[in-house]
């Protein structure tokens, strides 16, 4: 039988989850027409080995594994252009999503009857009452509404990450596709040119079979960081801008630190100043790798330990920078403000830089 359908499984940590729901794919969609890529971002637990276990045994598993690439979004662009077949579907791999819904999805997308279809936890039929996250329901509800204003296409669940649509509708997007973050039918719908016509198969919701969910506390400050990216990631870098407000809360902290230091401890300018300036550094240090380099994340504390001492160091030179450039403007007659913000500028820029190669590791 002719090679018909991928489905794409974006997988962090899911060994245990990878030989069951492969039985169940085959259950629903049979035994022939179809195929797994595995797209493993190099999972500690050794999902990418049983993965190449399973497709030693199985020809219709194959694998991608990831070195220093991280995210649900990057990981199914790289589903799309890894197949041959004509339609492609995207799927969670902890069992949450039924494989029996491939059938009526695969119909929909065939017949012509849509262009996308998608398994909402929220149309009419769906359920979602073995999630037990109430919180994330709630948030799902307002990124819906977000969503909805931002692609113009009108749905229950914009935010759903089981879906299938032709490989040839995915290609023609990947090009101008961010890849940021997790949410990466929201960047499909918002990028296409014309409103994709969608079709939506309610879905019974499941709980995970194994392991924990991937999504943790940043994903609201994801799903935003991917809506600006759609409306001004072309004017400015989605990374560079999280990284300019990190460093504008940083200005807050320092001058906290500065003002307690002066008034409650007493300590002379000096003194204050550069454990306010440290202090402002660990900040931006932390809140940086937990935010804007969170695909990169540092976790081990000797990871953290020598990232942090490079940050300093990669911060200390932009500083240096900062003075440099803003003085020598100055004294060749630009006004003090207009001085000062081109020195900031570049001192953000050279921050970011040194921070992004040599702090977390690449551009």
């Amino acid at each position: 039988m002719t090679l018909e359908l991928a489905i794409i499984l974006p997988t962090l940590n899911e060994r245990e989850n990878l030989a069951p729901l492969v039985e169940r794919i085959e259950q629903a969609l049979g035994a022939e027409g179809w195929e797994v890529l595995v797209v493993d971002d190099n999972s500690a637990d050794g999902t990418a080995e049983e993965a190449r276990r399973l497709a030693r045994e199985d020809g219709r598993v194959r694998v991608i594994h990831r070195i220093g690439r991280r995210g649900l979004a990057s990981a199914a662009i790289e589903g799309f252009c890894a197949t041959a077949a004509p339609f492609v579907a995207v799927m969670d791999a902890d069992h949450q999503h039924d494989p029996a819904l491939l059938v009526a999805m695969l119909e929909a997308v065939r017949s012509g009857e849509a262009d996308v279809a998608v398994a909402s936890r929220f149309a009419d039929g769906a359920s979602t009452k073995d999630w037990a996250n109430p919180g994330r329901e709630k948030l799902s509800g307002v990124a819906n509404r977000l969503a909805r204003k931002l692609t113009g296409v009108d749905l229950t669940d914009p935010m759903s990450g089981y879906f299938l649509l032709r490989t040839q509708t995915a290609l023609a997007l990947v090009p101008r596709l961010s890849g940021i973050g997790f949410k990466i039918l929201l960047d499909l719908l918002a990028t296409a040119d014309t409103p994709l016509r969608v079709r939506e198969v309610p879905m019974q919701f499941a709980a995970r079979r194994s392991g924990e969910s991937k999504l943790d506390r940043a994903i609201a400050v994801d799903f935003l960081a991917g809506l600006y990216d759609k409306s001004f990631g072309r004017i400015i870098p989605t990374r560079f801008a999280l990284f300019g407000t990190v460093g504008a809360l940083g200005v807050g902290v320092h001058l906290a630190i500065l003002y307690l230091c002066l008034l409650a401890a007493g300590a002379q300018f000096a003194w204050s100043q550069a454990i306010a300036t440290l202090g402002a550094m660990t900040f931006n240090f932390w809140l940086n790798n937990f935010l804007t380099y969170r695909d990169r994340r540092l976790k081990t504390a000797s990871k953290l330990l020598r990232g942090w001492a490079s940050f300093v160091v990669a911060c200390t030179v932009g500083a240096l920078a900062n003075v440099a450039v803003a003085s020598l403007l100055y004294a060749r007659g630009l006004h003090s403000l207009l001085a000062a913000l081109v020195g900031i500028a570049i001192g953000s820029v050279w921050n970011y830089a040194l921070s992004s190669r040599f702090v977390w590791g690449r551009y």
